[in-house]
């Protein structure tokens, strides 16, 4: 019996320790293949506890440790004694959004005016400039907080600095060795922190910020003596959990906290703004990560691809009915001319593929593609070919580029070399993901900088025509009951993904097209099990192609358990990520 995998991938079992799997099994009363999962993931013995039960209050260190958080507080509480107007300067990102919307809700609460001041994507491009920090400066504020961007932020942070106005930098970008003049600068990305919460996304900074903000205001009754009630800081992690699933931050240590009760406080729909979301997306069941990284998050963003960069941070802060459902619908509508532009583009930009392909990164320019949509493609084309991929879009001899990474590459860290190196005008990011502007004549030199980079490292290593999973298992075992004792693992994300399974031996019984791109699969097996199945956004692959058309055909699959509900009951299905046919000789 041989197979051939339909994407032309190579299927690879992960590894485990089988005498840590027998220590797991025996101290922490789990079953087998949970036991491995938690192997396979090299979860040391002391962090197993903290891992299966992330509790905020265990995992949460002192916010002080974070260089510049002390400083940044005793400012804002300045600010707030003076009753300073604040500016609050955020990304059009989803993480950017959710930020300024943590503080802004946080002001609201403690009756403190601000504004907000979310750039315009094209017209302004990432992170400040001199031009919109003059318009928050005129709007008479004294002090200004910029979340998820600043880093870099070096003249528009003197030009405040020269009007007397305090910076504060909350980011988790990667800086460079030279900082700008901000006052103070939260980053746990910066080269000398040593807080050890450089996973953090900016809402996880931001939220450590309150907790520190919100510590030192009680310390000093001021809450008391300003008759305030004091704001319930744990109500506002559904917005932290928004922005680190999807700003794809590895869910690792406190994140992993933070996402778990975040979307306690999602269920529970206290942001109106959300809520309204939730209800025009017709998310029927408990919101999972999913729902945040796939359904709202793409809304959120698309503000910021297609639409008015400020939608999704207006929309987070909002506490009118009228005017949430207006801006809910508006993105919702943003959200679908985005996917026909992407459409568009990703058929443009395949087409222009052939000649990068044996490049271990791909890197693609195009004049005029869509700025705001760039990096979408640059993601789709790195998980079609596990490479990472940098888009370049050309306007009048300047490119602007979105760069999206593999697990092991540091996109952000390379951007920053090549921008020390002279070769790109500004740039930065993080691990997984980053832009930059670059003149045209430095493409081809960018393009032998990056691919050197990243050759150094693997040294001619293919990463990609490979499929890990986590472990065989029996068609019978895709139920309700095996299914809750892998998710004890959860949530899963980026550095926790979802554990990916092989079922042998199984055929398709019937197939639909669901959506637009998706297919719905029954399955049946040798041993009488009925399992449902999804193969998501696979009409046009031949993956889909073998669902609809290769009825009662043998084959092995691998993919991951989910949990549908709809209605009160709980069915699990498989999501298909790969087939191998059987061909029996």
């Amino acid at each position: 019996m041989s197979s051939v995998s339909i994407t032309g991938k190579k299927w690879l079992n992960k590894k485990f320790d089988s005498n840590y799997v027998k220590y797991l099994k025996e101290n922490y009363i789990l079953d087998e293949i949970t036991a491995r999962l938690l192997s396979i993931r090299k979860i040391d013995k002391k962090n197993v506890e903290t891992f299966l039960k992330p509790s905020i209050k265990n995992l949460i260190p002192n916010p002080l440790v974070i260089k510049d958080m002390s400083k940044s507080i005793n400012r804002i509480i300045c600010s707030i004694l003076k009753n300073e107007k604040i500016g609050i300067f955020g990304d059009y990102d989803v993480d950017g959004a959710s930020s300024t919307a943590l503080l802004g809700n946080y002001f609201k609460e403690i009756k403190k005016p601000f504004h907000i001041y979310i750039p315009d994507r094209k017209k302004e491009g990432y992170g400040p400039s001199i031009e919109s920090f003059k318009k928050l400066i005129d709007l008479k504020v004294k002090i200004i907080i910029t979340v998820d961007c600043g880093t870099m932020s070096f003249d528009a942070i003197n030009f405040a600095r020269k009007k007397k106005i305090d910076v504060i930098v909350v980011d988790h970008h990667q800086s460079e060795l030279k900082l700008p003049a901000a006052h103070s600068i939260v980053n746990p990305n910066r080269f000398d922190d040593e807080s050890n919460l450089n996973y953090l996304c900016a809402a996880g900074v931001c939220f450590m910020l309150l907790v520190s903000l919100n510590t030192e205001l009680r310390k000093t009754n001021w809450f008391k003596k300003n008759n305030i009630v004091e704001p319930k800081l744990l109500d506002f992690l559904d917005l932290v959990s928004l922005g680190t699933i999807c700003d794809v931050v590895p869910l690792i240590g406190l994140n992993r906290a933070l996402v778990r009760q975040g979307l306690k406080v999602i269920s529970k729909k206290k942001n109106l703004g959300l809520k309204t979301l939730i209800d025009i997306c017709k998310i029927e069941n408990k919101p999972s990560t999913y729902h945040l990284g796939y359904v709202l998050g793409p809304r959120i963003n698309a503000g910021g691809r297609v639409g008015k960069c400020s939608h999704g941070a207006n929309l987070l802060l909002n506490n009118d009915p009228k005017d949430s459902f207006r801006i809910a619908s508006e993105l919702d509508q943003f959200n679908q001319e985005r996917k026909t532009i992407e459409k568009k583009l990703l058929n443009i930009v395949l087409n222009k593929i052939d000649t990068s392909l044996d490049d271990p990164i791909i890197v693609l320019e195009g004049y005029e593609w869509h700025e705001g949509i760039i990096g979408i493609i640059a993601s789709r084309i790195k998980d079609r070919f596990n490479k990472p991929t940098i888009i370049i879009s050309i306007t009048n001899d300047i490119g602007k580029a979105s760069a999206r990474s593999i697990v092991g590459f540091d996109i952000g860290s390379a951007i920053l070399s090549a921008v020390q190196n002279e070769i790109l005008i500004k740039g930065g990011g993080h691990k997984m993901a980053g832009g930059f502007s670059i003149n045209v004549n430095k493409i081809k030199i960018f393009k032998q900088f990056i691919i050197k980079k990243y050759e150094s490292l693997f040294k001619g290593e293919k990463k990609r025509d490979l499929i890990y999973y986590d472990s065989q298992i029996s068609p019978s075992a895709v139920n309700l009951d095996f299914f809750t004792q892998v998710d004890k693992l959860s949530p899963f994300g980026s550095g926790n993904p979802e554990p990916k399974f092989l079922l042998e031996d199984v055929k398709i019984l019937n197939s639909k097209i669901v959506g637009e791109k998706h297919i719905k699969s029954v399955i049946g097996s040798k041993d009488g099990s009925i399992i449902k199945s999804i193969s998501f956004n696979s009409i046009e692959t031949d993956l889909g192609q073998f669902l609809l058309n290769k009825k009662g055909k043998n084959f092995n699959t691998i993919g991951k358990l989910s949990l549908n509900e709809w209605k009160g009951e709980k069915n699990v299905e498989f999501i298909i990520d790969d087939i191998s046919v059987i061909n029996n000789h």
